[in-house]
């Protein structure tokens, strides 16, 4: 039996397909190993949205080949589609699989190894057959969506569900586009049985994603609401989380209808970037800075404290510190409960490398050091609402803090929560939910719940 090992950069639609993929290995007889063991198979699912996510990505391949010299090292993904001839020059590679492309990747092997065979057995008669395999395409502008599936997850209360790829948006700073090609959406019908085989598999959390996850259904007349209300009949599953949002997705009907869906989580991460309006036009966003805060207030007029969490880039091509001060001064106005800050990172092929006034990185430090104190602030704020009040936990795994064991879990809004395992240290409370109050703050990020011992366990 072969051994296949796989290694995943970049989000969580990346982490989607690669599970995939270790899925299909394993449906056609491989036995899935640890990165770095020695094993007959090594696939990077790679990431290209900044020049470090391709250099990560080379140092994976690289060492992918310096575990086992003799082996198929695979190149799957984003860096593959958006660095073809860079990477069909790099000896450490055998095998390029392009976006669109990874469900073949088994076929892909054996076609390899049949070659690998064939270089072998005519080696005597001083003939070089043997000079890789690339399955890269352009991607078209209406491709077919590529069906990737999974049936369990390796984290059992929560699974990804990919449902769309490609982003029409061309966003100045962005890459992804060329990587990922132009909007296309699962059908219904395949997402939600995919659901219900991760039901049945005890999955109790559902977070719908994709590269563009607002876009969903736009290539054939549908919309993510649709989808999310088929997804939320599904028996078994308790939870549904979304992914990344576009701001102007949010409008009445939007969270109105959200708000009639019991499973669905109040946890909305909302892209923004900027909280400055010039800065937005630079970045070729689609929104004002009124347009975002008019969906944060629709939001918590439908649910009861929601999170809302988001995306900053800092130090974007021009940035003054007029227009950053505008930009933290809204961030502060909204009160976000986290905030994924970025600093700028210059990205070959897209037109924000090509403006002038970059931003020093003295600068870039300086500024986000200011948005991480900020933010420090924020989530104090947010956190401290639940003190006292009563909340529901999907439990998730056992941990020791301060030499003490606990379970921890989420709230729907995605608030890290633990509860003590004192008298239930050899029970499995994993993949529960359990409803009790929030005593205290226990560490950074972590509120204490009353234990366990007192709450009944579903």
């Amino acid at each position: 039996m072969r051994k296949a090992a796989l290694h995943n950069l970049g989000c969580k639609v990346n982490a989607y397909e690669t599970e995939s993929m270790r899925q299909l290995l394993e449906q056609a007889g491989y036995q899935i190993v640890s990165f770095e063991e020695r094993a007959d198979v090594y696939v990077v699912n790679t990431c290209s949205v900044t020049n470090i996510a391709d250099r990560k990505s080379r140092q994976m391949l690289h060492r992918a080949r310096k575990n086992n010299p003799n082996a198929a090292v695979v190149a799957a993904g984003c860096y593959v589609q958006t660095a073809q001839e860079q990477a069909q020059a790099d000896g450490a590679i055998d095998i390029l699989i392009g976006n669109n492309k990874k469900h073949e990747l088994p076929a892909l092997l054996e076609q390899f190894f049949e070659k690998q065979q064939l270089e072998s057995e005519t080696k005597n008669s001083g003939k070089d057959t043997f000079h890789g395999i690339l399955a890269v395409e352009e991607i078209a502008k209406d491709p077919v969506y590529e069906k990737l599936a999974v049936s369990r997850t390796a984290e059992h209360a929560r699974a990804f569900v990919k449902v769309q790829d490609g982003c029409n948006q061309f966003c100045s700073y962005c890459i992804i586009p060329y990587a990922r090609g132009r909007v296309r959406s699962r059908e219904i019908e395949d997402v939600v049985g995919e659901v219900e085989r991760l039901a049945t598999s005890g999955c109790r959390e559902i977070v719908l994603t994709g590269i563009h996850l607002s876009s969903y259904g736009v290539d054939f007349g549908m919309h993510l609401l649709d989808l999310i209300e088929k997804v939320h009949q599904v028996p078994g599953i308790d939870r549904i989380r979304l992914g990344s949002l576009e701001p102007k997705i949010v409008t009445e009907e939007f969270a109105g209808r959200l708000a009639e869906l019991s499973k669905v989580c109040p946890h909305f991460h909302l892209s923004l970037q900027s909280g400055c309006d010039t800065v937005l036009q630079r970045m070729n966003r689609k929104y004002t800075c009124a347009e975002y805060a008019k969906g944060c207030e629709i939001l918590r007029k439908y649910f009861a404290h929601p999170a809302i969490t988001t995306d900053v880039i800092v130090g974007f091509p021009g940035e003054t510190e007029e227009e950053f001060e505008m930009n933290r001064k809204f961030l502060k106005n909204i009160g976000f409960f986290e905030i994924h800050i970025f600093k700028y990172s210059r990205r070959k092929g897209t037109r924000a490398a090509k403006m002038e006034n970059q931003v020093p990185e003295e600068i870039k430090n300086t500024r986000s050091e200011r948005l991480f104190s900020d933010l420090a602030k924020m989530n104090e704020a947010y956190l401290s609402w639940y003190l006292g009040r009563e909340t529901e936990v999907l439990l998730e795994e056992k941990v020791t803090i301060h030499e003490k064991e606990y379970f921890l879990g989420h709230t729907k809004e995605y608030v890290k929560v633990a509860v003590v395992a004192e008298g239930r240290q050899n029970e499995d409370c994993a993949n529960r939910i359990v409803r009790g109050t929030v005593v205290s703050k226990l560490k950074d990020h972590v509120l204490l719940m009353k234990t366990v011992s007192d709450i009944k366990i579903d």
